[in-house]
This record gives C-alpha cells, structure tokens and sequence, in this order.
C-alpha cells in the first residue's frame, strides 16, 4: 500500500483519537493533524507497519506518538514497555519523550529517555519501577538489553525515527542487534527523510506489508509554483528564535508581518516576547472568537499594528494589503504550506519578502521545500549587533534628512545659536544626533547570536569529509568552531562516523552541530562548536570509543600553545 500526503483538510476528533488525547492537543492549541499524521495516525492505530519519508519539522513526532498512546490498553500497569523509539541523539531523545509526556500525561503513560551522558542508575531505577514508553539512542538501548535492565518481552511497538540520520552515525549493527532482541509480532515504524538503499534494505528485512507514506512528490511533479517572492532562510538554535526573529525585523523594518507558529501556544508566547521588544503585535489563532478577530484584522488594517502572528488555520483566506513580510517561525509542516503562507505577499503584482528560521534538524526540510518549489532558498548569515547598530544609524540619519526637509526649526535656532558661544557647532549637532539615535530606542543591549552552519556531507557515504590519512591540517576552525584532539585514529578503527556517533550520543550536540573531521594514524581532530567544547571534552572521557576510552583535550597550535 502506498499513500502519498499532499495534504487535506480535518481535525483530530475526525482521526479518531481518544477523548483523553483530543482534551491534550486542545490545550497545546494543535488546531488541525499536518499531512503526515492525517496519513499515518489510521493506519498505525490498526496496527500496520509503516515506512514513511519525512523531515524533522512535518509533525512526525505525533504521527507516531499519538496512535502508540491510543493503542495503550492500561497505561501504568505493565513492567516492561511496550513502545520503544529509537532516536540517533541525545537531543532527540529528550525532544521525543517530552512531546510522549506531553501527550500522555492524562492517561498516566510512563516515558523515559535513555541516553548516554545522564547517570546510569536513575535509568536502572525507572526501569525497575516500570515504564511504558522508551526513547533512547541505539548504544545505550543495547547497553541496557545486554544487562538485563531492558525488558522487551512486551514490547508492541518499534519506531525508528530519523533512521538514516542513525545509519550515517554508525549505527547500523546496533539496529539490527535491537531489533532482533524484540519480538517478532511487534508493529514496526521506520521515518527517515531520504529513502537510500540502507534504508530500503531495513524496510525490507523488517517491516511487514508496510504502509508507505512520501511527503510531498505529487507537488515535486511540478503541480506547485511559487509566487515572485524575495525569499531567504536564517540557520538559528531553538533558544535563540525569539531574539534572531527581533533582530531580523529591526533590519527589515516591514510594514507590516505576518509570523507563521505552529500551535496556538506558541503564537500568544512569541506575541507577548515581540510585544515586549517594543513591537505593535497581535495575535490570530482559531481559539478565538470572530469578534476578536474582527479587532486583530482592524487594528492591522489601520497600522496599530505592525505584527500579526499566527497559525495556518486562522490565517486561511486572509488578504491584507500592507503585508510586506512573511516569516515562517518554523519550517512549514508541509511544502505545500511554505507556498500558501509566501504567497501572502505575492499577490497582484505585489512585491514581498519571505523569512524562514530554520533549527539545525530542520534543514533537510528546508530542502525538501526547495526540491519542491524547484527554486533556491539562500540560506544568510544572521545579522550581528554591528549590523544591527548600522541599520539603527541609518534609521535615525533617515528620520534627521527628513526633518531638515519638512519641518519647521526655527523655534531651536535659539538654543543652538546659545550652545555654540561654547560649544563647536560639530559638537553641537553631534550631541543633538546622539540623543535622537537614543530616543528611538536604539541603546538596547544585544548579544551576539551563535552562528550555525551546516557543514558539506559526502554524498556516496553520506559522512562528512576528512582530510587524508596521516595529513594534519593546522588551518584555523571555522568561525565559532573549535578543535578538539582525540588520541584514537585509524590504527584503532576509527571512522568519521564513529567520532559523530559517539560525541552525539554523550553530548547534547547532534550530528549537524559537528564541523570537519581529519583522521590520522593515532589520532583525530574534530570541530565542535566552541561553546560546546567543555561538554564534550567531559563526556568523552567518561566513554568508549571502538571499546577503547580516549584522551580528549583541545588541539595545541603548532606553537604547542592551546587553540583559543
């Protein structure tokens, strides 16, 4: 069976969900199921294997959360789980078994994530005490099954979630190691956004008659344009969005904006954190009433207000004619969506600007986006607060021009004509520019915002780059970036994958976050953020690599003087 998710509209209630989940998705403002889950919820509440190629960013986490939770009898009773997620990184790990928590909190379900770095022994004792749901990383998941600490005997459900992400760190072997320790009547859930053969060959081996679900290729045919719009993406952490999004507003200063969220909760917390910024915003959400909405849409209109954040559903068949601006918060669930949002402000010849904020996991759907729309959405470097103090400048020599040009000065000639009998008239207009520029509110304290990139991935093996066997590079790190000195190379079997693996599993780093990666015969040389370089010198040291415990420190230059 094959589906193919373009879209279509209805609720939760229409899927069929329990009371219980349907209260809980309410409450976090979900409005409507994204396409992945309107396709994948019925056929995994029947029990089905699936196979689904989908990015980080379509809703999947609930595609596969809500019809496991559905399908649990008697949450709480149980020893051992009965779903297990299988995740390539801490990161996930912990993102996975919040969203269960969330979910689930009303029928009692027992989550626990299991990764490496967080002590053993609550793990043993959580287990111990019983759980329902699992969410751990591949090393650690088979740690625990080789202890004994790991019940899998009712074990239901198996989600493998970003599982070429999984394969490209090397975890192969322990996958197939997992899987066959489960029992051969479990329901089985593979979500990866490419489909290699690796893959393909997993599905084969252990998926049942699964149902296959493909994102977004109908539109890929070339059934989707997109309108004449300005259009760029801003690589940002999660942490850093609400002051990446100020930033880049202050810059653009539109007209008026409209800011894409995914859930209602997430619209009224970035309109209370914009309308703290100093912003005009209001919010637009189908939780409510028509009467409000007629106020939002008014004072917009009128230019009361400047900002208009919303979800997809409350924004349908919306037209305003100031709008300037569109900014994705998220990367859109859907290609489809990325379309009907952008062409907001491509209509009747009008000229726009679309922004998207982009979290490191959700670049492939970004690309998606692209491999859809068929055209390119450059991916910028964040303005910095030098940026922004430029922009602010010209702002206030931009507001200085026009007085000059059309107002009448004559009333301060007085106080000017006084300062310069001691003052230089130079000092005189500089003092008075000052206090302009600081009156528009141009003194605000900003700090810099980490800067991400993306680092090139070899497509054949789909690893990073290293530098030839035995060649030290003592080039400098990318910017932001530093190198860290590990005492195993490829006398020891080290490979690229194996470095990735394990500084994402021990480290809240995922396998995006690491840089350039050079093997020589006894050692390696690894670039991780510099913010991060503590964490990880700490967690490695605790570990194994290859069943060897390696010395981790920071490179020394050529100098022997330590990087800073």
């Amino acid at each position: 069976m094959s589906m193919n998710a373009t879209g279509g509209e209805g609720t939760f209630a229409d899927l069929g969900l329990r009371a219980e989940l349907l209260d809980v998705l309410s409450a976090l403002g979900y409005e409507e199921p994204t396409p992945i889950q309107w396709e994948a919820i019925p056929p995994l509440v029947q029990g089905r294997d699936l196979l689904g190629q989908a990015a980080t960013g379509t809703g999947k986490t609930a595609a596969f959360a809500l019809p496991m939770l559905q399908r649990m009898s008697r949450p709480g009773d149980g020893a051992g789980p009965v779903t297990l997620v299988l995740v390539p990184t801490r990161e996930l790990a912990i993102q996975v078994s919040e969203a269960f928590h969330r979910y689930g909190r009303a029928l009692g379900a027992r989550v626990l994530p299991i990764y490496g770095g967080a002590p053993i022994g609550r793990q043993l004792q959580a287990l111990k005490r019983g759980v329902d749901v699992v969410v751990a990383t591949p090393g650690r998941a088979l740690d625990h099954i080789g202890r004994g600490t790991l019940d899998l005997e009712g074990l239901r459900t198996v989600v493998l979630d970003e599982a070429d992400e999984m394969l490209d760190m090397g975890f192969a072997d322990d996958i197939e190691a997992i899987l066959a320790a489960t029992p051969e009547s479990r329901q089985t859930v593979l979500f990866s956004a490419t489909l290699p053969p690796r893959i393909d060959g997993i599905a084969r081996r252990h998926l049942n008659d699964p149902v296959r679900i493909e994102m977004g290729h109908a539109a890929a045919e070339g059934r989707q344009t997109t309108p004449l719009v300005e259009q760029s993406a801003y690589l940002v952490a999660r942490a850093h969005k609400p002051a990446a999004l100020g930033r880049l507003l202050d810059i653009e200063a539109p007209t008026a904006a409209i800011i894409f969220c995914r859930t209602r909760e997430e619209v009224d917390q970035l309109t209370e954190t914009m309308n703290g910024r100093g912003h005009r915003a209001e919010a637009l959400h189908g939780g409510m009433e028509q009467e409000q909405r007629d106020r939002v849409m008014s004072r917009l209109r009128a230019g009361t207000a400047d900002l208009l954040i919303a979800t997809d559903v409350a924004a349908r068949g919306l037209d305003v004619e100031q709008l300037t601006h569109v900014v994705n918060y998220n990367v859109p669930s859907a290609p489809e969506a990325y379309v009907h949002r952008i062409g907001r402000v491509g209509r009747a010849g009008r000229e726009g600007v679309a922004l998207t904020l982009v979290e490191p996991r959700e670049h492939r759907m970004l690309k998606a986006i692209e491999r859809v729309t068929r055209q390119r959405i450059p991916v910028e470097r964040l303005p910095t607060v030098a940026d922004l103090q430029a922009r602010r400048m010209e702002l206030t020599r931009a507001a200085l021009e026009e007085c000059l040009l059309q107002d009448d000065l004559e009333p301060f000639h007085a106080v000017v004509e006084s300062l310069t009998d001691e003052f230089d008239l130079m000092e005189v207009a500089l003092a008075a520019v000052k206090l302009a520029h600081e009156a528009s509110g141009a003194t605000l304290d900003e700090q810099e915002i980490p800067e991400i990139t993306v680092r090139p991935v070899d497509k054949r093996r789909g690893q990073r780059e290293a530098a030839p066997d035995g060649e030290r590079s003592h080039r400098a790190p990318a910017g932001g970036m530093e190198r860290l000195f590990f005492s195993l190379g490829r006398s020891a079997g080290i490979r690229p994958q194996d470095l990735v693996g394990a500084i994402a599993g021990e480290s809240s780093l995922s396998g995006r976050d690491i840089g350039a990666i050079e093997i020589a015969e006894r050692f390696s040389l690894v670039e991780v953020p510099q913010a991060a370089a503590n964490e990880v010198i700490d967690a490695l040291r605790r570990s194994t690599i290859k069943g060897r415990r390696p010395n981790v420190r920071r490179e020394r230059d050529p100098r022997g003087r330590r990087q800073r």
